[in-house]
């Protein structure tokens, strides 16, 4: 019995010693968690966030590793097993069935020329069986123009051009006139916000619209992009003690704290906000803020914030075919750094004896989300409130007013999607998507009169000869 017992330790032994034994078999290789590390675009001059890479030895003896380098090495930033000075980095063994990291992040010199440009590099690993292996890095280099870089500044007027995006850093508060041309790109790092205390005229187009969001382009998983996560920057706020103008078209405003908080002191007149085309999405606190200002929106998109998407009080505001959809959060990835409070949609808050006399209204909108109820009308009498509601989709339990026609109420019992998809599912790579469904119960039930000032929708998709839809898209057969 003993002898059999020595026999099976002495072969454990030995079989348990080739995992540490470095083999020089020139057949054996080193396997990697990728062929191609590939980072998404990278400002110059602006260190990048840093990515993992594996290197698995699945073979059952060691493996050793002579020399690792770089073929150009002015950009990508390697760390191998704890060390970042490849030149130091000689005879790394692997046991076998062993892994090691390696973190790679890129620093890119500003380079000749708007366009983005392509930088790679090759990181080489020379074995000490005569095998060399390497794997591929590349990244997308973009200068950008930087503001804030010292704190906050403060301007007399500005105009945010297409040529080159902007890397806003902190406060940037524009005291006069505020021009953000057709294509422009405004990055915005955490803890950012802009400022408008003049007029504003931004002139996007379908083709070119106007950007604002945050800096973070890579993410925070392989499947999930930083800018699906709100809160990455704090807003955008139009703040004025006079009767400004304010005309916004096609204006994208992601993943925020606010998207657009545009309050005034004035009294008479008010100022006026012109919203056409835009799409404010994925906030952590408010979409858009209305208070002490006259709003026409239109073929606007608003969804996804932790609490209102719309929050109104003081002034007269329109919402024509727009989609305003409540869904921040309705996902089995938790990405978000706050939860979905229990705030309706749309708030309107006609109380203020203070503020002017609350009057807003939904022509051939949407209005939902996965609450109940997503529509509150605060008036101290109902029946006397002057807003109206027709031609809408509404989930809501509670509207019961005077001025309300022709709308279609979420039922309990409803089977049909109103959109192609309200649930994000990040394993399928499938985003929300705020179009309608093909048995939306939002098709055909808008007011045709309302609709006639409209003929495109937000995508370009004509409404003519046809039934309107409710919401900022037509659904296409």
């Amino acid at each position: 019995m003993r002898k059999w017992l020595l026999i099976i330790v002495c072969v454990c032994t030995l079989v348990g010693c080739k995992e540490y034994q470095v083999s020089d078999d020139p057949s054996l290789t080193l396997a990697f968690s990728c062929d191609t590390l590939s980072f998404d675009t990278v400002f110059t001059a602006q260190s990048s966030a840093t990515m993992q890479l594996m290197v698995y030895n699945r073979n059952t003896n060691a493996m050793q590793i002579d020399r690792v380098w770089l073929s150009n090495g002015t950009a990508f930033r390697v760390n191998v097993d704890g060390e970042a000075d490849l030149k130091r980095l000689t005879d790394l063994v692997i046991n076998g069935g062993d892994s090691m990291f390696v973190f790679v992040r890129v620093e890119i010199d500003p380079l000749n020329g708007n366009n983005p440009l392509l930088i790679n590099d090759q990181l080489h690993f020379h074995l000490s069986n005569g095998k060399t292996q390497e794997v591929e890095l590349e990244a997308y280099g973009q200068n950008v123009n930087r503001l804030c870089m010292h704190g906050t500044q403060v301007v007399n007027g500005y105009t945010f051009t297409d040529t080159l995006p902007y890397l806003i850093l902190d406060t940037f508060v524009v005291n006069g006139p505020l021009t953000i041309q057709a294509g422009a790109q405004l990055y915005m790092h955490r803890g950012a916000c802009l400022f408008a205390q003049g007029d504003v005229e931004a002139q996007g187009t379908k083709d070119a619209p106007i950007l604002i969001r945050g800096d973070r382009l890579d993410r925070l998983f392989d499947s999930v992009p930083y800018a699906y996560a709100g809160g990455s920057w704090d807003g955008v706020y139009l703040l004025s003690e006079q009767p400004q103008i304010y005309d916004l078209n096609y204006v994208d405003i992601l993943s925020g704290n606010v998207g657009l908080y545009c309050v005034s002191s004035c009294v008479d007149p008010l100022p006026q906000l012109h919203m056409d085309g835009c799409r404010i999405h994925n906030h952590a606190r408010y979409g858009l803020v209305l208070s002490h200002v006259d709003a026409l929106v239109t073929n606007t998109e608003i969804s996804n914030c932790a609490s209102y998407c719309v929050y109104c009080s003081g002034g007269t505001h329109q919402f024509i075919h727009s989609t305003i959809a409540s869904y921040f959060g309705y996902t089995n990835i938790r990405i978000q750094s706050v939860s979905k409070d229990e705030s309706a949609a749309v708030y309107i808050d006609n109380l203020s004896k203070t503020k002017p006399t609350t009057n807003t209204s939904f022509l051939n909108s949407i209005i939902t989300g996965y609450l109940t109820n997503q529509v509150v009308v605060a008036t101290p009498f109902v029946q006397y409130y002057p807003g109206s509601f027709i031609g809408n989709y509404l989930k809501t339990d509670t509207l019961r007013m005077p001025h309300a026609a022709a709308n279609v109420y979420w039922q309990s019992t409803d089977t049909a999607k109103v959109f192609v998809n309200d649930f994000y599912k990040y394993k399928e790579y499938i985003y929300y998507d705020f179009r309608l469904d093909s048995l939306s119960p939002a098709i055909g039930i808008g007011d045709s009169l309302v609709a006639l000032p409209y003929p495109m929708d937000r995508n370009g998709v004509s409404r003519a000869n046809l039934i309107p839809d409710a919401g900022c898209y037509q659904h296409q057969p």
